[in-house]
């Protein structure tokens, strides 16, 4: 008995390559195969990854102030601004300021962070927490932070308290609404998926909804941790005695330049802190997502 067996000719592209091979530029860029050389090329472009260009851009603003196009009294060279840092420290005027400023930051971080992931995950899941929550939190969206200070400063006062709940504030709106558009853009056809499986709520929670929202719980997060700086800054620069912003007042206060640019470094520097901590989670966390690859 002769076996016969029929193959479907393998179709090609318009540029004459069969089209498996072709379908391949659909494939995300991170995974496809990358030689050694392909990445040791790419290493050599951004030496520094994401911070190649505030590098290059401190490089250049050294070298004109040294060549003095740019005045020390506006513009103080970088090494400068490094050498009054150290300066403050020594004196003991910048430990006990940065000391407070973290406090408080990590204080209105931790309320705004729980208050926006309790809120999103309600008004993600269920459609009462969605009419409770969601109108709110589109409206605070609206309000800027400077707008909300004086309002907090009739209620509560100038104490910490005030300080606290604007970071909190700060931080909580946008989790809120991360979480929960990320909630509510899991694929539905996934959780469909899994009740046909006779899965139950717990198993459906943590195998379906929590892989599917975490991208943009991490999105969240990134942002609430910028606008908890953001709100440190409003907070610390309107009747404050402690802290950063009260060094920088201070700075503006006598012309002491060097002084307001070292409170700008150290708020950047927190910024970039935050954005490395999210990439590390991201690393971990989003392993399991194909060709997923933080920069």
């Amino acid at each position: 008995m002769i076996d016969v067996r029929l193959e479907a000719p393998a179709v090609e592209s318009d540029t004459g390559r069969p089209e498996e091979q072709a379908r391949e530029v659909f494939l995300p860029r991170d995974a496809r195969r990358r030689t050694p050389l392909a990445a040791l090329a790419t290493r050599l472009r951004w030496p520094l990854g994401i911070y190649t260009t505030p590098v290059v851009i401190l490089v250049v603003w050294e070298v004109l102030s040294k060549a003095g196009a740019l005045s020390a009294t506006y513009a103080p060279a970088p090494t400068s601004i490094v050498k009054s840092a150290v300066d403050l420290w020594r004196q003991g005027v910048l430990g006990p300021d940065l000391s407070i400023s973290l406090r408080r930051a990590g204080l209105g971080l931790a309320i705004g962070l729980t208050a926006g992931i309790v809120t999103g995950v309600l008004g993600g899941l269920l459609r009462s927490g969605e009419y409770l929550f969601n109108g709110l939190v589109q409206v605070l969206n609206t309000i800027p932070l400077l707008a909300v200070l004086p309002l907090m400063i009739v209620w509560f006062g100038i104490d910490e308290l005030t300080k606290v709940l604007l970071i909190s504030f700060g931080a909580g709106v946008p989790m809120y609404l991360n979480l929960f558009a990320a909630i509510r853009g899991v694929d539905q056809r996934l959780i469909e998926m899994t009740r046909t499986t006779g899965a139950g709520t717990w198993r459906l929670v943590s195998r379906v909804l929590v892989p599917g929202a975490l991208p943009g719980f991490l999105v969240g997060l990134r942002f609430s941790l910028a606008y908890s700086i953001l709100g440190l800054v409003a907070a610390e620069t309107v009747n404050a005695d402690q802290g950063l912003g009260f060094l920088i007042t201070q700075g503006q206060t006598y012309l002491q330049t060097n002084q307001v640019f070292v409170g700008l470094a150290i708020y950047s520097l927190l910024g970039l802190v935050a954005d490395q901590f999210v990439r590390v989670l991201e690393r971990v966390l989003l392993r399991w997502r194909p060709g997923y690859e933080v920069a």
